[in-house]
């Protein structure tokens, strides 16, 4: 952290302006507080997939603190632990809670069934190939079973769903 810029980029190392647009990696190992990658592009973030190998990632746009936190000349803190402090603050500010509800988008088009173990499970038992719709129309009646489940666990008054909560079939 300088007057230059917030913090230099991961892969060109510019300096990241305070208040600035910047991206970061979607990968979790990416983004943990030792480190934390952050860069000044899309071009540059392109640039660290291959070499990091990552096999499905996306970039995710975030914004730079507006400016530098205000030195006290009394601070007991050495610059590390000042940085590791600021960096941990960033990380818990900049998570996001995505409620996994029936009113997110994409709740009801998600896939829920394992594809590899269900072929397998069918071939297996009746050697038999599996179509490639069956797991949403599968989803879509997890989904029904597990909406009911919750109706019910909520009409007992807990907030955890239960195996009991699902009626057997028939």
């Amino acid at each position: 952290m300088s007057e230059a810029g917030w913090r230099p980029c991961a892969t060109c190392k510019k300096p990241i302006k305070w208040g600035a647009k910047y991206w970061v990696c979607s990968v979790s190992t990416c983004n943990r507080v030792r480190m934390s990658l952050a860069f000044c592009s899309v071009t540059c973030w392109d640039a660290h997939v291959p070499v990091m190998n990552h096999r499905s990632a996306w970039c995710e746009e975030k914004w730079a603190p507006s400016s530098a936190p205000a030195a006290t000349s009394g601070s007991t803190q050495t610059p590390s632990s000042a940085r590791r402090e600021t960096r941990q603050t960033e990380v818990r500010t900049q998570r996001r809670i995505i409620p996994s509800t029936p009113t997110s988008a994409g709740a009801h088009k998600e896939v829920l069934i394992i594809a590899s173990r269900l072929k397998a499970y069918i071939k297996q038992r009746a050697d038999m190939s599996t179509s490639g719709d069956v797991m949403e129309i599968l989803s879509t009646i997890v989904r029904g079973h597990t909406d009911g489940a919750i109706r019910r666990a909520r009409a007992e008054g807990r907030r955890t769903v239960m195996a009991r909560d699902y009626r057997p079939l028939d």
